[in-house]
C-alpha cells in the first residue's frame, strides 16, 4: 500500500453436498450445532458464543454472524445474526419481505449486542441489509458485516448464499502443505488483478471473466510459466473498482464481480490440482467509508475508534480498525480463518503493515495520540499481530502470512517467544527500493551507485524476505518495469533481462506483478486489460520465455531457495567491481552440490576475455545466457563449459573467463 492509492469516495445505490474437509478440525465454541442427518439443523448463538466473541477468541463467529440457512422446527429459512450494540432496534429488510422496514424485528439475545432473526422461507440469493435504528431515531442501512455474498456493484445490499458442500479435489495439495517449511521451498509469485489480465471477447462494458473462466485460462498459463504461486489482488468485496479492492467493505465475501463463492472455490481448487498456491491480499488497517460498510456500523464507532486521530486515515480516506477492541480483532482473526478454511488459501499478504504499527503513520503533529508511554508505536496493533500469527500459523502449518511493511522494525518475521510478530515474510521494500532506482540510472552513473545492489545482502538475516516488484511499482507515472530502464529500446530490453536474473539470483522469494514477465510497456490500469498483442512482437515474446527460463532455473536447483535468509546459502565472488559494473555471486544449499553461478553486466559495453573469481576447480556449465536470439539478445556466444583456470582472482585460487555480453547475464552451473 502507498499514498498513491486512490481514495474510494464514491456514492453508490442501495440497492450441499458435502464438503471434504482436510484441514485441522476447527474448534467450534459451545452452542453450535452442526448439521445432521435429524431433521432440525438448527443455527443458534449460545450465551457461550456471546462470551468468547466479547473476549475476541470465538474464531468460528462467522459460522453464527451472518447469515445461514437453518431448520428450525421442520421449517426451512435463515437465521440471520449481527452485532450492533448501541441499536435501539435492528430489522431485517430484502427481497424476501419488499424491503419492509417493520417486518422483521431481531431480538437483541444478551448484553455484548447481538442480535438475531430466524426468518422462514428465505432461500439464497435474496438481497438483504440490516435496517438498524439509533437511540437518536436515525436509521442506517447496512451490508452485513459477515455476509458470504454481496449485490454486484453499483448496488451494495448483502447475498443470502449456503457456502457448504463444495466437492474439493485438492486433498493430496493440502496434505502435502501441511508442515512444509516454506522458507527452504520456492516461491515465485505472479501477482494478479482478476479483472485487467485479461478481458472477455464478448463484448459486454466490463470485459470480466468469471472465477471459473479466469481459472482455466491462468492455471495454463501460470503452470507454462513455472510459478509456484499466484497472488489474487482485490477478492473481498469492495465498492470502488479505482480502490483495486483494498478499500473492502464485505471482508467475509469474494468479490461478485467475478461470480459466486463456489466459483471462487473452484478457482482455488483447479489451481492447487495444477500445483500452484493461492495468497490472498487481505487489508486489516483499514475500510472504506462508504455508508452502507463498517463505519459508525450501529450509530457509533464499533469497528474504528470514534478519536479521528485514531480511527481516520486521511491520505487514504479510509476508517482504521480498532485493533484493541476484542470484538474487532475477533472479526479480522476469524475472517482470516475464514478464507483459510472455507476457501483453502495458502497465504495471506497483509496490506499496509507499516500503517498499523505506528501511531503518526503518515500524519503530522497533532494529528495522532502517543501510546501510554508517550511513543509512536502502535501497542495494541503489535498485540493484534502476535495473537493473529499465533493462531493462523500456530493452527495451519505451511500457511503464509506476508507483511508489507517499509520500514525498519526489527523481527517482523521473528518468533513471537521471541517478541517477534511472527509473519512467515516480509516484503524487502528497500531491496525493491534501490533495485529501481539503479535501474533507472543511466549506465554512466552506475559505477557511483554499485553498492545499491549490493546493499540489501548487508541486512539479508533480519528477516526472511520476499523480493517483490508490485504493481505500486508500475503505476502512477512510475513507468513500467521495461520502461524504467534506460536506453534506446533493444537496450531497455536487454537492461530488464539482466535486471530480472539479479533478481533471481538475489536471497529471497521472489514477486513478480502481471505484465512484467513480457515486458509491459504501458503502465497498469485496473480498466483495461493487459497489453497481450505486444506478444506478437520478438522482443516481448523473448522476454516471456526468458522469464520463464529463469523460473524453470528457479525451480530445478535447490541451492536458489533452500538458504535464503543466511550467508550459507550466498557468496560474492566479486561484489566490488564498480568501474565495470559487473556483480558475480554463488547460491548454495549446503550440500556442496548444483551450486548457481550468476554473472552481471550492468552496462552496454561487452567485456571482452572477462575474468570470474570461482571458489573450486571445476567445470563450469552454461545453464543461461541472457543474449540469446531467442529471448531478444544480440547472440553473443558463451560457451557450454568452461574449465576453471588456476590463479588468484579477486581472493580466490581459481577463475573463468569468457566474453560477456553488453547488458548480460550468464548462469552457470557447478
Amino acid at each position: 500500500m502507498t499514498a498513491d492509492r486512490k481514495k474510494a469516495s464514491v456514492k453508490l445505490k442501495d440497492s450441499k453436498e458435502p464438503e471434504k474437509k482436510i484441514t485441522k478440525k476447527k474448534v467450534t465454541a459451545a452452542g453450535t450445532k452442526k448439521k445432521s442427518a435429524g431433521k432440525d439443523q438448527k443455527v443458534f448463538i449460545s450465551e457461550a458464543d456471546e462470551y468468547l466473541f466479547a473476549q475476541g477468541t470465538h474464531y468460528d463467529i462467522y459460522e453464527k454472524l451472518g447469515a445461514h440457512p437453518s431448520v428450525q422446527n421442520g421449517v426451512k429459512g435463515m437465521f440471520f445474526g449481527v452485532w450492533a450494540p448501541n441499536a435501539e432496534s435492528v430489522h431485517v429488510i430484502g427481497t424476501f419481505n419488499n424491503w419492509d422496514e417493520n417486518a422483521a424485528k431481531m431480538e437483541k439475545i444478551g448484553p455484548g449486542g447481538i442480535h438475531t432473526l430466524f426468518i422462514p422461507g428465505v432461500g439464497e440469493n435474496e438481497l438483504y441489509k440490516f435496517m438498524i435504528t439509533t437511540p437518536t431515531g436515525e436509521r442506517l442501512y447496512k451490508a452485513d458485516p459477515f455476509a458470504n455474498y454481496a449485490e454486484l456493484r453499483p448496488g451494495n445490499a448483502s447475498k443470502t448464499y449456503d457456502i457448504s458442500g463444495f466437492e474439493w479435489q485438492d486433498k493430496t495439495w493440502m496434505e502435502d502443505r501441511q508442515g512444509k517449511d516454506q522458507n527452504k521451498a520456492p516461491i515465485s509469485i505472479y501477482e494478479c488483478h482478476i479483472g485487467s489480465w485479461m478481458k472477455h471477447p464478448d463484448g459486454t462494458p466490463d470485459g470480466f471473466y468469471t472465477y471459473r473462466e479466469f481459472a482455466d485460462r491462468i492455471t495454463d498459463y501460470l503452470s507454462e510459466m513455472r510459478y509456484t504461486h499466484i497472488e489474487l489482488m482485490g477478492i473481498a468485496e469492495y465498492p470502488y473498482d479505482g480502490s483495486w479492492g483494498y478499500q473492502v467493505t464485505g471482508y467475509y465475501a469474494p468479490t461478485s464481480r467475478y461470480g459466486t463463492p463456489k466459483d471462487y472455490m473452484y478457482l482455488v481448487d483447479k489451481l492447487h490440482r495444477h500445483g500452484i498456491g493461492v495468497i490472498l491480499d487481505w487489508v486489516p488497517a483499514h475500510f472504506a467509508t462508504d455508508a452502507h460498510g463498517l463505519g459508525r456500523f450501529d450509530g457509533q464507532c464499533i469497528f474504528e475508534d470514534p478519536d479521528p486521530r485514531k480511527g481516520e486515515n486521511l491520505d487514504w480516506g479510509t476508517k482504521i480498525f480498532n485493533v484493541g477492541k476484542p470484538e474487532v480483532k475477533n472479526f479480522l482473526i476469524a475472517n482470516a480463518l475464514y478464507w483459510i478454511r472455507e476457501y483453502h488459501i495458502d497465504g495471506l499478504r497483509v496490506d499496509a503493515v507499516a500503517s498499523m504499527l505506528y501511531l503518526d503513520y503518515g500524519k503530522k503533529d497533532g494529528e495522532w495520540v502517543p501510546n501510554k508511554f508517550g511513543g509512536n508505536k502502535n501497542l495494541e496493533a503489535i498485540e493484534f499481530f502476535k495473537h493473529f500469527n499465533s493462531v493462523v500459523c500456530g493452527s495451519y502449518p505451511g500457511f503464509m502470512t506476508i507483511a508489507e511493511e517499509s520500514t525498519a522494525w526489527p523481527k517482523i518475521t521473528g518468533k513471537v517467544e521471541d517478541d517477534g510478530l511472527g509473519f512467515t515474510f516480509k516484503w524487502n521494500m528497500g531491496w525493491m527500493h534501490d533495485f529501481c532506482e539503479y535501474m533507472k540510472l543511466d549506465p554512466y552513473f552506475r559505477k557511483g551507485n554499485h553498492y545499491s545492489l549490493t546493499f540489501a545482502m548487508t541486512y539479508n538475516e533480519a528477516e526472511n524476505y520476499i523480493l517483490p516488484l508490485s504493481h505500486d511499482e508500475v503505476v502512477h507515472l512510475k513507468c513500467s518495469m521495461v520502461n524504467k530502464m534506460p536506453g534506446y529500446k533493444v537496450d531497455k530490453y536487454a537492461n530488464l533481462r539482466a535486471a530480472y536474473a539479479y533478481m533471481l539470483g538475489h536471497s529471497g522469494k521472489k514477486l513478480l506483478f502481471m505484465g512484467q514477465e513480457f515486458a509491459q510497456e504501458r503502465e497498469w490500469s485496473e480498466e483495461r486489460e493487459l497489453d497481450w498483442y505486444l506478444l506478437e512482437q520478438d522482443l516481448n515474446r523473448g522476454m516471456k520465455d526468458y522469464v520463464g527460463e529463469l523460473l524453470k532455473i528457479y525451480r530445478k536447483y535447490p541451492a536458489m531457495y533452500t538458504i535464503d535468509n543466511s550467508w550459507d546459502g550466498f557468496e560474492w565472488l566479486n561484489a566490488d567491481d564498480k568501474e565495470r559494473s559487473v556483480y558475480s555471486f554463488y547460491r548454495k544449499d549446503g550440500t556442496g552440490k548444483n551450486r548457481v553461478l550468476f554473472v552481471l553486466n550492468m552496462t552496454p559495453i561487452k567485456r571482452e576475455d572477462y575474468w570470474v573469481p570461482v571458489p573450486v576447480l571445476k567445470n563450469y556449465k552454461l545453464v543461461m545466457n541472457s543474449d540469446e536470439k531467442r529471448f531478444g539478445g544480440g547472440g553473443l556466444e558463451i560457451p557450454a563449459q568452461i574449465k576453471a583456470i588456476k590463479g588468484e582472482c579477486v581472493g580466490k585460487p581459481y577463475y573463468i573467463s569468457f566474453d560477456l555480453p553488453a547488458y548480460g547475464a550468464a548462469i552457470f552451473t557447478f
